[in-house]
């Protein structure tokens, strides 16, 4: 694994030796009081369930969707919707 993270590392100018995350993100500043975040939050939520892993967002160990449903998740978070 080592050999490709390092192979895609000379690629790219912007690393000096691997490179793990695509390059190509285009990230955006989300209103916290706007549609669009919580959008984004439900697709978040819903990407397990999309990925045929659980049939419920909160089933998901990993997923903070339990926090936004009254639940306790893994992890203590401070809810942003």
């Amino acid at each position: 694994m080592l050999y490709l993270f390092a192979k895609a590392g000379q690629q790219n100018s912007n690393n000096k030796n691997f490179q793990f995350w695509w390059q190509d993100n285009h990230p955006i500043e989300l209103d916290l009081y706007s549609n669009m975040f919580e959008e984004r939050i439900n697709c978040l939520h819903n990407n397990p369930v999309e990925a045929g892993l659980v049939a419920n967002a909160s089933d998901y160990l990993y997923c903070s969707a339990i926090d936004y449903e009254g639940g306790k998740g893994l992890i203590g978070i401070d809810l942003l919707v």
